[in-house]
């Protein structure tokens, strides 16, 4: 199926290379679509882009569509990339503010396609620390950037800022619609969150976990084209769209859950921080403070990883989480063997660290072969680097 791409065109000088990163794709064999802002329409008609990519350049929000169409709507659900290029900081800015003024605007926040962002604009505005704070916000988002580049700019001055070559911006985008197929036919299985363990009707034991890394891993995996089954404990979130989702409380639940969907999945990361212990005995009843003794007894939890290791047929692929406050790979690697996992990501947690932020730094550690770090980042763009490890450790199973 012929993929296509929204190519979002602002109004920075860089403008006219817009028209070779739009022949690049189509050389590609990928259908371009053009939406301009209406100063970008100022700079170059639209009619040049209308003949180059063979559809009408969209520019205004509330032109007459040609059918009973939202058009907005409608072309977010038809393609595969929107890829501004040139993105100025104003464009930039309203992205990372969700401001929605214009039909560029609107598409970027209507969309469920990757989005890759090509800046171009004088050095002091791209250096300048909030058109920096809007990129870094939108890379948490998931957008992906090409960096702008250092030369001659349309003021005189030499800096960076120089729209990225075409070549460069269409050899990206050709590689995150690579990307947006790569698990398509596989099953993807992920758990996300805490569990409680309860005593009573109100008290519970359980863990900081807020669920994001699990949620943003399910993302990735649709995003990649998987049937994605994500089965969260108690979390604020909101599940991504395009996955199923069981919601589960306990860790009983939860490993229940996992037997019934680890039969049919090709890949399982298990990114849920179960809790290690429950209460012995639990009550129907708030129990009072009197009624309780000095001690509480307490029990394991069922191992899950461990028991899909033990289950793991040839061909799946067992991703284990380990969160550690010390020794961190030791403890990992203890756990990758023991639990018969593929791959572990190890990250280090407590002290604000990892449980309940928006970002992370992990090691993936695999049987064979040096660590990977990642360094601190989003738990969005940490998704992907897992999943990236995770297709090219699949590809060694299926040689």
């Amino acid at each position: 199926m012929k993929k296509t791409v929204a190519l979002g065109v602002s109004s920075s000088v860089g403008i006219y290379k817009a028209c070779e990163v739009l022949r690049g794709f189509q050389k590609a064999g990928v259908e371009v679509r053009v939406v301009m802002t209406p100063n970008a329409a100022r700079l170059i008609s639209p009619l040049l882009f209308s003949s180059l990519a063979g559809t009408r350049t969209i520019v205004d929000l509330f032109e007459e569509p040609e059918a009973r169409t939202i058009q907005h709507v409608a072309l977010a659900k038809e393609i595969s990339l929107l890829c501004v290029a040139p993105a100025t900081a104003n464009v930039i800015g309203k992205f990372a503010g969700g401001v929605a003024d214009d039909f560029l605007t609107t598409l970027f926040l209507a969309t469920r396609a990757p989005v890759l962002v090509a800046p171009a604009m004088n050095e002091a505005m791209v250096l300048h620390p909030r058109t920096q704070a809007n990129i870094a916000r939108l890379r948490a988002l998931g957008v992906e950037f090409v960096e702008p580049a250092q030369g001659y700019l349309a003021c005189g001055d030499q800096g960076w800022g120089r729209l990225a070559e075409p070549e460069a911006i269409v050899r990206e985008g050709l590689r995150i619609l690579g990307r947006t197929e790569s698990l398509k036919g596989t099953t993807v299985l992920v758990t996300a969150g805490p569990t409680r363990e309860p005593l009573d009707p109100v008290r519970f034991l359980s863990n900081p976990s807020s669920g994001k890394m699990g949620y943003e891993l399910a993302r990735e995996a649709v995003a990649r084209g998987a049937k994605t089954i994500l089965i969260s404990g108690p979390t604020s979130l909101i599940p991504p769209a395009g996955a199923r989702t069981v919601l589960v409380n306990t860790a009983a639940e939860m490993e229940k859950a996992c037997l019934k969907a680890f039969p049919k999945a090709d890949i399982v990361v298990m990114a849920a921080a179960v809790s290690d212990f429950r209460f012995k005995e639990t009550r129907d009843r708030k129990a009072a403070k009197g009624e309780i003794g000095p001690s509480l007894a307490v029990e394991k939890t069922p191992d899950i990883l461990a028991a899909l290791g033990r289950r793991k047929k040839p061909g799946q692929l067992l991703v284990g989480f380990a969160a550690e406050t010390h020794d961190v790979l030791a403890h990992a690697r203890k756990k990758l063997e023991v639990k018969n996992a593929d791959l572990m990501v190890a990250n280090a947690v407590g002290n604000g660290r990892a449980f309940g932020t928006d970002d992370n730094a992990v090691r993936i550690i695999a049987r064979k072969g040096p660590v990977q770090e990642t360094g601190t980042m989003s738990k969005r763009e940490a998704s992907r680097v897992i999943f990236d490890r995770i297709e090219a450790e699949l590809e060694k199973k299926r040689r």
